[in-house]
């Protein structure tokens, strides 16, 4: 089953988001059928903040390590492009198809001293060049274009949504992820007015899984929360080991 094909079963597709190698083989080992990386991890196990703060090429070398060591599909997060130039996101892609890189998720937004919206006609634009220039290559990448209207706390943000998802879909888009949306009946207006796998994200008030599927999402990533769970793991071990003088917390 192809990439695609994994968004048209009858249950959502479950990404199990990863951040190296180790944890690329854990999702293989418990039958997960595609994997993403998530950039917040990526970035934050380097220190970084999120936010294309990481180079490209570093990017590059962990998507090259987990495909050397994991056989399941995988999509990458690269942010908005790690450039704002078409041409050199395009490029980046390529690249990443060279490493046998099934899908990407790009993003509306971009951090400078905060996150904010670009216009979405100009990311729209954006993504009608990438998608002219991977037909071109003859190169079949998902292309799942992710808008933060919901992460970023806008008050319209249905309307926007909707207004986006358009304007997306018509320049190519394979998928629509909006990350930060909680609210099932929004999730179900938006999912009647998209033609494409609509995508979520791990939230604290998100819905279990078959309400998502009911209400029509096909695809369910987990960002960097699991990833930020571990890291509070390791700390109340370690914080553990500290105070007992002992490693029976270990075992």
């Amino acid at each position: 089953m192809t990439f695609k094909e994994l968004h048209r079963q009858n249950s959502p597709l479950l990404l199990c988001n990863v951040w190296d190698v180790a944890s690329a083989k854990v999702a293989e080992k418990l039958g997960f059928a595609a994997i993403g990386t998530s950039s917040a991890a990526i970035a934050a196990a380097r220190g970084l903040a999120d936010g294309e703060n990481l180079k490209f090429a570093e990017l590059l070398q962990v998507v090259q390590q987990i495909k050397q060591h994991c056989q399941l599909p995988l999509t990458v997060d690269i942010e908005s492009g790690y450039s704002r130039e078409p041409q050199l996101i395009s490029e980046h892609i390529v690249s990443l198809n060279q490493l046998g890189v099934v899908g990407i998720n790009i993003e509306d937004s971009v951090v400078n001293s905060q996150r904010e919206l670009l216009p979405a006609e100009e990311f729209a634009a954006t993504l009608s060049y990438i998608k002219q220039q991977l037909g071109q290559d003859q190169i079949d990448m998902f292309i799942n274009a992710r808008s933060d209207v919901y992460l970023l706390g806008h008050k319209n943000a249905l309307e926007l949504a909707q207004q986006r998802i358009r304007l997306y879909i018509e320049a190519g888009a394979d998928g629509i992820f909006l990350p930060g949306i909680e609210q099932l009946d929004q999730i179900k207006t938006l999912s009647k007015t998209c033609s494409v796998p609509l995508n979520v994200m791990c939230m604290p008030q998100l819905a279990n899984f078959t309400q998502l599927q009911s209400a029509g999402v096909q695809r369910i990533s987990m960002g960097n929360f699991l990833f930020a769970n571990m890291q509070q793991h390791l700390e109340s071990q370690l914080n553990s080991i500290k105070q007992t003088q002992s490693f029976a917390s270990l075992f």
